[in-house]
């Protein structure tokens, strides 16, 4: 993991600015800051209902905060439709698998790659000159680069639908690749998986992160404190909407606030006594 110094040096990839999201008079988001700097690992935790998801669809432009804004790479995307900021390299998973049931593991990998195809409708229907270019460059991408780096080569003409939860999880984390983001947003990649596969899904996003082909910054919500607490750079913690604390895993877990949200106040009394 990066030094402190390393950590100030390093460029802010993605901002949010005093954002609020409300439903109704609930205040999801309350005030909600939060700068991701160039390849980490920033991971966002709390309760269930503490706005972890509201703040991912926030980033990615499915909800637009009422008040406040948020900046990717030096420009605002506050007012952006999701499609744009994917175009601008900002990829996601979803906590509920959101992939083509009917389609091969390859189909629903390609169909992340379509927002760099440029060809037009001409060149397109007769699959020649820069079509034909961008169908190979795009096929070897995703066959040498993802397939192989997901380990998923002898899957790749199966049916998603016939394929075990934890390989369907692999395919959406390859869709999301397909885009080749600067920043990923993980919405709880490790949900439902059994041991041995949290421990492949962790490997792979530490090696999408530091791998020198890939160095992609990743946002990461996530209920195992296990595997958030071993890899990330920095923690943000959510509350009820509003932030707790957004600093080192060492410094998030020896947090009161962090324990009291988690434990409840009776839990934390006696844990001190």
């Amino acid at each position: 993991m990066a030094h402190a110094n390393e950590e100030n040096r390093a460029e802010t990839i993605l901002k949010l600015e005093n954002v609020h999201m409300y439903f109704g008079r609930v205040a999801a988001l309350a005030g909600v800051d939060l700068e991701v700097k160039k390849g980490e690992i920033h991971s966002i935790i709390g309760p269930n209902g503490a706005g972890k998801t509201v703040m991912m669809n926030c980033i990615n432009g499915l909800y637009r905060p009422q008040r406040g804004r948020v900046t990717f790479k030096g420009e605002d995307i506050t007012p952006l439709k999701p499609y744009h900021r994917a175009a601008m390299g900002l990829s996601r998973t979803f906590q509920k698998i959101e992939l083509f049931g009917g389609m091969t593991v390859l189909d629903n990998i390609r169909l992340g790659r379509h927002i760099h195809l440029k060809s037009g409708i001409v060149s397109g229907s007769i699959y020649v000159g820069k079509t034909k270019r961008e169908e190979l460059e795009a096929r070897k991408f995703i066959e040498e680069e993802i397939i192989d780096l997901l380990e998923i080569e002898g899957i790749r003409d199966k049916t998603v639908e016939m394929l075990p939860y934890g390989l369907q999880k692999r395919v959406e984390l390859g869709r999301a690749l397909a885009l080749n983001p600067d920043l990923l947003l993980l919405d709880e990649p490790l949900a439902g998986l059994n041991l041995e596969e949290v421990e492949d899904m962790a490997r792979f996003i530490l090696d999408v992160n530091e791998e020198e082909r890939w160095k992609v910054t990743c946002i990461l919500v996530e209920h195992d404190m296990g595997v958030v607490m071993d890899i990330s750079h920095r923690v943000f913690v959510l509350n009820f909407g509003n932030k707790i604390i957004d600093g080192t895993p060492k410094e998030v877990q020896n947090n009161p606030e962090v324990i009291r949200a988690y434990l409840g106040e009776e839990d934390l009394y006696s844990t001190r006594r």
